[in-house]
């Protein structure tokens, strides 16, 4: 007889039972639920067809692959950029290997080149057409915004590309990449396009430089000359405003005085006319005591009389005799 054995062991298919049906729920547990974050939506897919949008926060789903969740960043402000790269930028993944030098060269209206180097923001407003709609959407955006950017510098000249044009260059862009990405279905907004470094081809740099230079002096010399305008025609027209004002009040005065002095004469006149001596006799006294207060010292004496200097003051001085 065999002996019995007091520990019988599990068949091995049993514990490989086990193991799997502990393994299946552990799989399930792990992949029933998922998490969105504040600046996302969650895109829910069940057997890959478009099933829902969810919020940020905890969800479940389906296990075992059935319900597949793409978490898209719709709150979050996202860029690209053109004709250069900032290192560490976690945004703009679509841009990475592109031919920059090729990107910032750009043909203006008057046939002349142009170094241009801009930032499209944009932010995904609609998860599913972003996904589903369009293949690629990213480099999708990246082809329309450097399409626009040609179209709108293409009918612009050089020189309103690097100096005076550039806001009015970020309006038109941003208004035709909107329409464009409206057209296209890319389940994206936007919102901002800013041109950063504009500069003519590296070979007619210096050239520019000068140009440009020569045209800040001429500003600088016409501002010059309009404030030095501005300071004087308002003083000269001040003066000229207080010399007719004095002119003014002098023909006023004399005017009055002349009125006063035609009243004053025909008072006396009608005066005189009525008494012919008697007005007569007042102008002289009047006119008398008038200039006698002027008078220091006077001597009145008598044709007639003779042996005049005994009669004169000796103390007093010649210069006072009069």
């Amino acid at each position: 007889m065999e002996p019995i054995d007091a520990n019988p062991r599990p068949p091995m298919a049993g514990l490989i039972a086990a193991g799997a049906v502990v393994l299946l729920i552990l799989v399930g547990a792990v992949t029933s639920y998922y998490t969105v974050n504040a600046e996302s939506e969650g895109v829910v897919l069940r057997f890959g067809k478009y099933l829902g949008t969810t919020e940020p926060g905890l969800h479940f789903k389906i296990p075992f692959g059935i319900d597949s969740v793409t978490v898209v960043p719709t709150r979050r402000q996202l860029k690209q950029e053109f004709g250069f790269y900032s290192p560490g930028a976690t945004s703009n993944p679509d841009q990475v290997g592109a031919d920059q030098d090729t990107e910032k060269n750009i043909v203006t209206g008057d046939l002349n080149a142009a170094l241009v180097e801009w930032v499209v923001q944009y932010r995904i407003e609609d998860p599913k057409a972003y996904l589903f709609d369009v293949r690629n959407p990213g480099q999708t955006l990246r082809d329309l915004s450097e399409a626009s950017m040609r179209e709108v510098i293409g009918d612009r000249t050089v020189d309103e590309v690097i100096t005076i044009g550039r806001q009015e260059i970020e309006v038109s862009a941003l208004a035709r990449m909107q329409d464009l990405a409206k057209r296209y279905r890319l389940g994206i907004r936007v919102d901002q396009v800013q041109l950063k470094n504009v500069n003519p081809p590296r070979q007619v740099q210096g050239s520019f430089n000068e140009v440009n230079k020569a045209q800040q002096d001429r500003e600088n010399a016409i501002n010059v000359a309009n404030g030095d305008y501005n300071k004087a025609i308002p003083k000269a027209r001040g003066d000229a405003d207080r010399d007719i004002s004095t002119a003014e009040g002098y023909r006023f005065k004399r005017e009055n005085e002349a009125n006063g002095d035609v009243a004053s004469f025909t008072s006396m006149l009608a005066e005189y006319t009525k008494a012919p001596a008697v007005t007569r006799t007042r102008l002289y006294l009047e006119t008398m005591g008038e200039l006698m207060p002027q008078v220091r010292q006077k001597i009145i004496f008598d044709e007639s009389l003779k042996q005049l200097l005994p009669v004169l003051p000796m103390g007093a001085k010649t210069g006072e005799v009069k």
